[in-house]
């Protein structure tokens, strides 16, 4: 019998990887991170934000300044325009700088779209990477800006047209430059090493030992208690937080084969032992914490303190 020769198709699987965003990061204490890289709606959202936030403190202060203008001499509201000429430049150079040199290293845009600027190498974000990533701004975003008002208001005297379009198509090359790479890199990204990365808000688990209810009829001796250590704390709160039946009712059986319970459960109803380990865990954890405070560290159930 002739064998046929798999197609193409049939040999060539195409798989969907989820975490084609995340990458890994070591930084220089030796911590494994996992970052999701921000997605160009995210970036695009913080930077609308941001712009908005701009041209609104802008309108604000030339509001102010109207009125300051009024009864003043021709001096006088020359000075006015070169105090708003001043703010104007440093809202527009150094807003950006202002937020990502902070410890949140985000501006309010970025904050509201949960996302920050990250070193790429893992240290600190540096002041030097900061300036160099918003200082490309004025190519990627101003610049352009500036020629597309030049070439449709007729800013534009004594420059030739084609000299205006072919500025701005120059320009535009530096908006679009995160289109063409994996990281959605800027130009000051990349010169910088810096990329924009997403920041969710923590979600912390629920607090075992504050959400178990005391239960008066597990009471445990200090010698029962004392059987483990912080390691087992680890790996019983690991399993209440799974709660896993089949787990929960072996550990069950280990815990007290362990300490020697003299009462135990007789039921196969798993709220029954999940009780008991609940217990069992505020009680250990009481205990360790005591001892802590006090210098004293019991590891795990090995060690003898």
């Amino acid at each position: 019998m002739k064998k046929t020769k798999p197609s193409k198709r049939t040999r060539t699987k195409q798989t969907f990887n989820p975490d084609k965003n995340v990458r890994t990061l070591i930084t220089p204490e030796g911590i494994d991170l996992r970052l999701r890289i921000a997605d160009g709606g995210a970036r695009v959202g913080a930077f609308v934000i941001d712009l908005f936030i701009m041209i609104i403190t802008l309108i604000a202060i030339t509001y102010i300044l109207s009125y300051s203008t009024s009864g003043m001499d021709d001096t006088g509201e020359e000075i006015i325009i070169a105090v708003w000429l001043l703010f104007a430049f440093f809202l527009r150079n150094f807003y950006f700088m202002f937020f990502e040199m902070g410890t949140k290293a985000a501006t309010p845009g970025k904050m509201l779209m949960n996302t920050r600027v990250a070193n790429r190498q893992g240290g600190h974000l540096k002041a030097n990477a900061v300036f160099a990533r918003n200082a490309l701004r004025e190519l990627e975003f101003f610049l352009p800006l500036a020629f597309l008002l030049s070439a449709m208001f007729g800013f534009n005297q004594g420059v030739e047209g084609w000299l205006v379009w072919l500025g701005l198509i120059w320009s535009f090359i530096f908006m679009l430059f995160p289109l063409f790479n994996k990281d959605r890199l800027r130009a000051g990204d990349l010169i910088a090493g810096t990329w924009v990365v997403k920041s969710p808000k923590p979600i912390l688990s629920k607090d075992l030992a504050g959400a178990s209810k005391p239960l008066g009829r597990y009471i445990f001796s200090q010698k029962q208690i004392d059987a483990y250590g912080v390691k087992e704390l680890h790996v019983l709160e690991n399993v209440l937080r799974k709660s896993d039946p089949k787990t929960i009712k072996e550990v069950t059986n280990r815990i007290m084969i362990k300490i020697s319970w003299p009462e135990p459960v007789k039921t196969d109803d798993n709220n029954a032992r999940r009780e008991f380990l609940n217990a069992y865990y505020s009680a250990l954890r009481g205990r360790l914490e005591t001892k802590l405070l006090f210098g004293v560290r019991r590891t795990d159930k090995f060690d003898k303190r």
